[in-house]
């Protein structure tokens, strides 16, 4: 099977590997320059994650970029410890949860599908596809075109695959939080090592972690309009720093000792009907974005990438593949949409956009549990086959 990837980010890179190891003919093809992009966001990546990347070889490489976070303690506003608990499989280090910038685990899964010789292409924005006889063309930007079996849409939450999909699928949905982030090597907070500290403020969410060279990485979360993209660092600061100043927390001090304050607006998919149609499916922030609240964007695209490999590699043919793909993952990664949503609601999501999407999303799961641990773990090892 010949398989075409829009998309050579962090979830392209993930499916390019798993499509890879389950025996198909994968080729990436990239909208931007290898720039690395991004280069000031980071981000956390869970132990699902992780997993998934374990059962693709691609774990290992990983696990020696950002660093490791085995602990999570929350604390009040006025400074008091709410809770301390374990994050991720402390036995296995390569199943732990990693701190990491998104374009050095960007650059860390492209070196690795590099590595094992499958081609990726940059600059070469995807334009459309359509059917032809028993498969689907893919045309780009720059007048060239590919055939293939399915193009995989994994351009993220702007996706053009998306579009071509589901021409009526709504917008992206603004989730009603300003986010900021930045790194500091002169703050001197209280923590451990590897622990991520998470405080609840009285107007934000925010948190920290230091990294064994004792920087810290921080990000906060804050309710409002959309920002005002004139504003300069100087401005986001003082913004930021006046509504953390009346907690009893390191919080504003943090972001006084740094130098470049960086900030965007989290959005998010509330619901996307159609993940495939026209010869293309949908994988990670293309189907299913999440606001940055529960942090777990990056691994339910590693997740997504090894269900449709091992679909693909036990189904009888391409539909039951895309059938049991789409069964097995909506769950999961609704649920995460709405768990992020709520949480963001918790410190007043009162500007979202469109909240009623995220409302009846929310009611279609109100009834049916989630899906147990192991048979997570399940749908993501290797060996184990996929369920029908």
């Amino acid at each position: 099977m010949r398989i075409v990837i829009a998309g050579g980010g962090l979830a392209g890179s993930a499916a390019a590997l798993a499509l890879h190891k389950a025996g198909f003919d994968v080729s990436v093809h990239e909208a931007y320059r290898d720039d690395g992009g991004d280069i000031g966001a980071f981000l956390t990546l869970a132990s699902g994650g992780m997993l998934a990347l374990d059962q693709i070889g691609a774990a290992v490489p990983v696990a020696q970029a950002g660093f490791e976070l085995t602990s999570l303690r929350v604390t009040g506003s006025d400074g008091q410890q709410i809770a301390v608990s374990a994050m991720g499989e402390q036995e296995n280090p390569l199943r732990r949860y990693r701190c990491i910038r998104r374009a050095e685990l960007c650059a860390v899964l492209r070196a690795e599908v590099r590595r094992r010789g499958i081609p990726i292409e940059y600059g070469v924005r995807f334009e459309s596809c359509a059917a032809d006889g028993d498969g689907v063309v893919a045309r780009f930007a720059d007048g060239t075109s590919t055939k293939a079996d399915l193009v995989v849409g994994a351009d993220g939450l702007h996706s053009v695959v998306r579009a071509v999909v589901d021409p009526a699928a709504a917008p992206k949905r603004y989730a009603g939080q300003q986010v900021y982030y930045g790194y500091s090597g002169h703050a001197t907070p209280p923590h451990e090592p590897g622990r991520i500290e998470m405080v609840r403020g009285s107007a934000s969410a925010f948190g920290y972690a230091v990294s064994p060279e004792g920087r810290t990485f921080w990000f906060a979360r804050l309710p409002g309009p959309l920002l005002d993209s004139t504003e300069s660092t100087e401005m986001l600061r003082e913004k930021l720093v006046a509504a953390l100043r009346p907690d009893a927390t390191p919080a504003a001090g943090i972001v006084e000792a740094t130098n470049e304050v960086l900030a965007t607006n989290a959005h998010d998919l509330a619901a996307s009907p159609r993940w495939r149609g026209r010869g293309a499916l949908l994988v990670g922030d293309a189907a299913h974005a999440a606001s940055p609240a529960t942090g777990q964007g990056a691994s339910m695209a590693f997740e997504d990438a090894v269900v449709l490999a091992k679909s693909l590699r036990d189904s009888p043919g391409l539909e039951p593949a895309l059938d049991a793909y789409e069964r097995l993952r909506r769950p999961r990664v609704e649920r995460n949409i709405v768990n992020s949503g709520q949480m963001s609601a918790g410190i007043d999501a009162s500007h979202a956009e469109r909240a009623e999407d995220l409302g009846r999303l929310s009611r279609r799961y109100a009834d049916t549990p989630a899906p147990e641990a192991e048979a997570v773990r399940e749908q993501l090892e290797w060996d184990t086959p996929i369920s029908r």
